[in-house]
């Protein structure tokens, strides 16, 4: 199994990137947020899922080991197969899936192109139990991820909305006053 690669992007599309190393291009499929801001000749690193079917074989890469940690348990889930678990990744962060998850709330779930209803009811079902690999959801984490929905809701890409997020000073809680402070970073770079 491949679990973790670093090289250099020789190609960067929508979805995926090919990671070159010891002279071996790998294709590794990506969430938005973690080839932002990459372009070909850059170095990455990803931790890596490595699919494989009897008919396909495939990689899935992120640039943080949590991400990684949660498109596995996602995909663990009945119903829930690699697309639905990265369309869940790119859709949210892994701290607003925890709160999700911890207030038995479908609807970030729902938001993903195949997950209905019943397979939001079972991922939670099923994961409520296992999210304590991820740490307690404290107050700071569930007011990112509403202000990172709250910005996306103003028709801003998650990427963009989440490098304006990062820019917010780590003592502001409230979700409102990180929504603020994240449009005037969003209003800085037109």
């Amino acid at each position: 199994m491949i679990s973790y690669i670093k090289g250099t992007i020789k190609v960067k599309e929508e979805g995926f990137v090919i990671v070159v190393t010891s002279d071996i291009g790998y294709k590794i499929f990506t969430i938005e947020r973690d080839v932002a801001g990459l372009n070909a000749g850059d170095m990455a690193e990803f931790f890596t899922y490595h699919y494989v079917r009897e008919d396909d074989a495939r990689l899935y890469g992120f640039a943080a080991r949590q991400d990684q940690q949660m498109f596995e348990m996602l995909f663990s889930v009945t119903g829930i197969g690699p697309k639905s678990a990265m369309g869940i990744l790119n859709m949210a962060t892994v701290d607003s899936i925890k709160s999700a998850i911890a207030k038995s709330d479908i609807s970030l779930l729902t938001k993903v192109s195949g997950v209905g209803k019943k397979t939001a009811e079972r991922v939670i079902l099923e994961l409520s139990s296992k999210m304590k690999i991820f740490g307690e959801v404290t107050r700071e984490t569930e007011g990112l991820s509403d202000a990172l929905e709250a910005l996306m809701s103003l028709g801003y890409s998650r990427a963009h909305a989440f490098g304006a997020l990062e820019k917010v000073p780590d003592d502001i809680v409230d979700p409102a006053e990180k929504v603020r402070l994240a449009l005037k970073n969003l209003g800085k770079k037109k």
